[in-house]
């Protein structure tokens, strides 16, 4: 494929909103970052998002869509299309245009045990309402082969890794740790496939915590929890869940770790000590890894938790595992991150090479995946 620009669209776990970004790309070894635009959902609609993950649960193919997912689906759809155009507005008449769209949609339920993702989204009518074509649908060909139908940025990640500055190139294992409401991690190694897997819980459990506790949406900048303390029992308790123990692939579902460990804490500290589990569960990785990452770049809504962070520098300095950075350290925008990965893959597919491997999803063999919906 020669290179093109592409747009990736994603709305994450954190279900806060839309993000955009273009990358020109060949979908291989050439990514030139572009630009990158935001589209916040209010809050009535993130409670909708919210409801969404119970009727979910309820779901067994993937083609279904109980209660009023199906009205939701189609409100998504059109609020990407809108964000799409608001977008395109932007750009500088003379700058690239994007000839193609990744669509990721939202994840309403996960289930790699049933093989089984589902992503509210409409490929079909978001080509229709842009006029572009739109590769979705990237993860039921990975479980289809195997796989746990997640992560897939680690494709991404693999490429921005031949793209570091000097500063920060020549010392791999590099480790790219998204911190969205699940966090994961892409290993990206000197040699071979990168390894990536779910690490667990990242913003998810702060937002419900502070949400349910405070009345707001998130711990911004982590200001509730820099009035609390890490209770070290609720800790401990997250991290004995035996799904710390699995190897190999594994991947979560928004809704496998809960609250109940931390009923009864104060607010701050409750918000603190999340925190103190998320860069736990992130750190803890390493015992699940071949060689130790030497580099940590941090990307998502987590890296701006002061707490996450320095809780992670520290248990790395203990480990012995190199440098925790920002992905600003390094020149890159740990924002549009996961939208530019989107985007890279819509090209990878479009010439069918692999988006996952056995060691990122444990599907059997390196599989491509997306479908092409034209306008």
């Amino acid at each position: 494929m020669t290179e093109t620009c592409v747009l990736g669209l994603m709305s994450g776990t954190s279900m806060d909103g839309i993000d955009l970004a273009l990358v020109e790309t060949d979908g291989d070894a050439r990514v030139r970052r572009g630009a990158s635009y935001f589209v916040a959902y209010e809050a009535g609609f993130r409670r909708r998002l919210e409801a969404a993950l119970e009727t979910a649960r309820s779901i067994e193919a993937r083609h279904e869509r109980p209660g009023d997912l199906a009205a939701l689906e189609d409100e998504i759809t059109r609020r990407h299309a809108v964000a799409v155009r608001a977008f395109v507005d932007t750009l500088p008449k003379s700058g690239p245009k994007p000839t193609l769209i990744g669509f990721h949609g939202q994840t309403v339920l996960h289930r790699p045990e049933r093989a089984l993702t589902v992503q509210l989204g409409d490929g079909a009518l978001l080509a229709r309402e842009t006029g572009l074509p739109v590769v979705f649908d990237m993860r039921a060909n990975d479980m289809a082969q195997g796989g746990q139908g997640a992560p897939l940025v680690p494709a991404y990640h693999a490429a921005l890794a031949r793209t570091l500055p000097a500063e920060f190139a020549g010392r791999p294992p590099v480790a790219f740790v998204n911190i969205g409401g699940i966090s994961n991690i892409s290993v990206v190694p000197q040699r071979g496939d990168p390894i990536a897997f779910d690490t667990g819980p990242g913003n998810a459990l702060i937002d419900q915590w502070v949400a349910g506790e405070g009345g707001v949406p998130f711990d911004a900048d982590g200001m509730i929890a820099s009035e609390g303390r890490v209770r070290g029992g609720v800790v401990e308790a997250y991290l004995a869940n035996p799904w710390f123990e699995r190897t190999g692939a594994k991947s979560l579902d928004r809704a496998d770790f809960t609250l109940e460990p931390a009923r009864g804490l104060e607010l701050a500290d409750g918000a603190r000590t999340l925190a103190a589990v998320s860069a736990a569960a992130i750190m803890k990785a390493v015992e699940n890894l071949p060689k130790t990452p030497r580099l940590w770049i941090l990307c998502g809504g987590g890296r701006k938790n002061p707490h996450i962070v320095a809780d992670m520098r520290e248990e790395a300095q203990r480990r012995g595992a190199g440098d925790v950075i920002l992905a600003e350290d390094a020149g890159l925008d740990g924002d549009a991150m996961e939208a530019e990965a989107w985007a890279y893959l819509a090209a990878r597919s479009r010439t069918g090479l692999p988006l996952t491997w056995p060691t990122t999803t444990g599907c059997r063999k390196p599989a491509s995946g997306g479908v092409l919906a034209l306008p």
